[in-house]
């Protein structure tokens, strides 16, 4: 043994070093981690052939190994670090020779290209990365972060520490509207540090919060950090249930687990939205518990109102908190009461499926002990009692095509149990009153009855669609019949925006607000997946961005405006109206919903082409897509050096060496604790990407093979990951923060910030262990 240590210990360490070297070297890290795997396995290889690599192997023709598996100990099982007493031989770390090894490595290079980067089932998920980058990076040069820091530092600045917190506020903003760490720590840096430094802000405060939250793009939605992370974790946890399964004697996943072995990004998104949200209220608390323990170092602000005009608290309660409490609580008692639900009255042409049992009975005697064990006596005697009455009862109830006559009889039913309100008209004319409720908050002087005559409008459309709509009423007639209310509650609620926009936290905020709405609605609540969701976002802020170039520049942006209502009316009508023109009978209504549709698109379409003109004559497109090519090869081509270091790992036995070492602890708790904590040391000196792409794969078989939650596991390391932006010396929120810090900020001043935050992290982390509903309460509310 070289060095006393064992062949393949002495690999992982070379590999460690050359990876750690590259990294130093100045490289940049997208062709460090290539060129180190490259290296790495120059030196095993060489060492390999001069005999100075042995890897002391069990010896699977001795007698204590055949004992071993006489007693039913299962191959894999055996290890040593579990019988470090058998016999052992020594062998070379490359069997075959390391020419062998590198022609295996070749061909699995191109392999995984194919699966992971090119045209794997990842593919259509990681554009979503692209899309998410465009989107953040076109918000970032719309200086949008300008005016919410210098809006919420109006809102905030009056209390104790109010600057600090309004950098958390802002930092949380963008990270749901822009999630790039690096633009939203440098903007806040160059914008907010100046103005919390003259307003005699501890150094160290100022520069911990904007470091830490300007890293709240690594976990709340949309994040990067989850796409990539959510497209690995997805493999990772199905090729392990797989294999437990296996091990438990059964067939697949499926039958020993009792649902599929899959999650999603978008289940992901949603299981990441509390912790997101919990961290950053986390900072928020320490920025003002600081201040009320140290006054001096971070002290109230006056920087002016928000408001036009002067507002009462008995207004502010009324209008902004009484009124839209009731509208909402009515809406809810409505709902409740039946008065107001689903007026789909649909049959299908054929009827319900029975229910299968909740578990798969018809298993081997080995998989039904498992089986026992994983779920408990209790369920599986409840699935073979469902199992039986199934038996007894012929079977499953097989789905049949149903007659004209029980059609028109399921049909009379379902008219009968519809609502007779349906619920989208009511949701959308509860927010529309929401609009007209908050505009008569914003400005009490002005004139109401524009804002009254609106409202009684949106009675009068509740009333028409209780009295007059039907559930069998088509999409055509519904239109006509709500047409007049609406015209009415439009013009009124054009007023009511003339006077929101003299309020300027809403003129600031409800832009992107709407933005992020938009794209985390449809992903959260499971219209569509991240891809799309993704394309939506960055369409949106190439518009948002183009209008506010035009508005800088005098311009009118009634184009980008009505190109945005163009999208809402393609949507609606998309809903609403059978757009399939190409059936053999298609109604006048749907004719005229498709031309409708189609002219809506086209002028969407013109705006969106309207709007990349504009941003490309004012010179913002041109690097707005300079730097998302440069993000986006920059994570592409880590993912394929990170591949070939994978590659060299395995090639010498490496990956499977971890794997044994981590399940000798049987201890699934002990191992992910291990984990974790190997994760946060290499956080110091590696970035994100590096842990994802190189760390996660090696441990990923052991860690999604037990029994916890994969939501659960992936958020934890994502939350544990944000910490590497944040941890001395190779922080990169730090190195952000410190090229744009006055020169009276000094680096120790940055360090001793972000411990604080650090330490937050980490109680986040223990949060999220002892309190795990933090992570899955959504994903479970929200079906997928």
């Amino acid at each position: 043994m070289f060095l006393g240590l064992d062949g393949v210990e002495i690999g992982l360490l070379i590999v460690f070093l050359c990876l750690f070297g590259g990294i130093l070297s100045g490289f940049p890290v997208a062709f460090a981690i290539g060129g180190s795997a490259i290296i790495s396995f120059g030196i095993i290889a060489g060492l390999d052939s001069a005999g100075l690599l042995i890897h002391q192997a069990i010896d699977t023709g001795s007698s204590d190994y055949a004992d071993l598996i006489a007693e039913g100990v299962r191959t894999d099982a055996i290890s040593v670090f579990r019988y470090p007493d058998l016999e052992r031989i020594g062998e070379p770390v490359f069997p075959q020779g390391w020419e062998v090894a590198l022609d295996r490595n070749l061909s699995f290079v191109v392999n995984r290209m194919n699966e992971r980067v090119l045209a794997g089932q990842s593919i259509e998920t990681l554009l979503a990365v692209l899309m998410f980058v465009l989107m953040g990076i076109t918000l970032e040069r719309s200086k949008i972060a300008n005016d919410l820091l210098l809006t919420m530092a109006r809102v905030f600045g009056p209390l104790p520490g109010g600057l600090a917190v309004s950098i958390v506020v802002v930092g949380a903003f963008l990270a749901a509207s822009t999630g790039i760490v690096g633009a939203t720590v440098v903007t806040m840096g160059l914008l907010a540090l100046p103005t919390m430094l003259r307003n005699n802000y501890s150094p160290e405060l100022a520069t911990g919060v904007i470091a830490a939250s300007g890293t709240l793009g690594q976990i709340i939605p949309p994040s990067i950090v989850i796409v990539l992370l959510g497209t690995l974790a997805g493999d990772l946890y199905s090729a392990a249930q797989e294999e437990r399964a296996q091990l438990a004697g059964c067939s697949d996943a499926l039958t020993y687990l009792g649902e599929p072995a899959v999650v999603s990004v978008g289940t992901l998104f949603q299981a990441a939205l509390l912790p997101g949200i919990m961290l950053a209220v986390l900072y928020a608390l320490y920025a003002f518990g600081f201040a009320l323990l140290n006054p001096s170092k971070a002290p109230a602000v006056e920087l002016g109102t928000t408001n036009s005009e002067v507002i009462t608290r008995g207004e502010s309660l009324t209008w902004f908190l009484g009124v839209p409490a009731a509208l909402i609580g009515g809406l809810i008692l409505l709902s409740s009461a039946g008065i107001i639900g689903n007026q789909n009255v649909a049959v299908d042409s054929f009827s319900q499926a029975g229910q299968t049992a909740s578990l798969r009975t018809n298993v081997t005697p080995e998989c039904q002990a498992s089986m026992i064990d994983l779920h408990g006596q209790e369920t599986w005697d409840a699935a073979i009692s469902e199992q039986q009455a199934i038996d007894a009862a012929g079977g499953v109830v097989q789905a049949v095509q149903l007659t004209d006559e029980q059609r028109v009889e399921q049909l009379a039913i379902n008219i009968e149990d519809a609502a007779p309100i349906g619920t989208g008209i009511a949701i959308g004319l509860v927010l529309l009153a929401l609009i007209l409720t908050t505009a008569r908050g914003i400005s009490p002087s002005s004139d109401p009855r524009p804002l009254w005559i609106g409202l009684g409008a949106l009675v009068l459309g509740l009333l028409v669609d209780a009295l007059f709509i039907s559930p069998i009423s088509s999409p055509g007639l519904t239109v006509v019949m709500l047409a007049l209310p609406l015209i009415v509650a439009f013009w009124a609620c054009r007023y009511g925006f003339e006077l929101l926009t003299q309020n300027e936290l809403l003129r600031v905020v409800f832009p992107p607000l709407i933005l992020i709405v938009a794209v985390l609605g449809s992903i959260l609540g499971g219209i569509t997946n991240p891809t799309p969701a993704a394309a939506l976002g960055a369409g949106g802020a190439i518009m948002l961005a183009a209008y506010r170039k035009l508005r800088d520049e005098g311009k009118s942006g009634k184009i980008i405006i009505m190109s945005t209502f163009a999208v809402i009316i393609m949507i609606l009508v998309g809903v609403n109206f059978d757009l399939r023109i190409t059936q053999s009978v298609v109604g006048f209504e749907n004719w005229v919903a498709f031309i409708v549709a189609k002219g809506a698109y086209l002028y969407a379409l013109f705006g969106l082409l309207f709007g990349c003109w504009t941003l490309f004559r004012s010179g913002v497109l041109s690097p707005v897509v300079r730097e998302t090519a440069k993000v986006t090869s920059m994570v592409f081509t880590i993912l394929i050096g990170s591949q070939l270091l994978n590659l060299v790992v395995i090639s010498f036995g490496g990956e499977h060496y971890i794997q044994q070492f981590l399940r000798s602890f049987d201890n699934e708790i002990r191992v992910f604790l291990m984990v974790m904590l190997v994760l946060f040391v290499l956080g110091f000196v590696l970035d994100f990407l590096e842990i994802i792409y190189i760390v996660v794969p090696i441990v990923g078989p052991v860690i999604y093979g037990g029994t916890f939650d994969p939501k659960w596991v992936t958020i934890m390391i994502a939350v544990n990951l944000q910490t590497s932006f944040l941890t001395p010396p190779f922080g990169f929120a730090l190195f952000y923060l410190r090229g744009v810090a006055p020169p009276e900020v000094t680096t120790q001043h940055i360090y001793r910030g972000v411990i604080p935050f650090v330490l937050i992290q980490v109680l986040g982390l223990a949060i999220l262990w002892f309190f795990p509903s933090v992570v899955t309460i959504i994903p479970d509310l929200i079906p997928n």
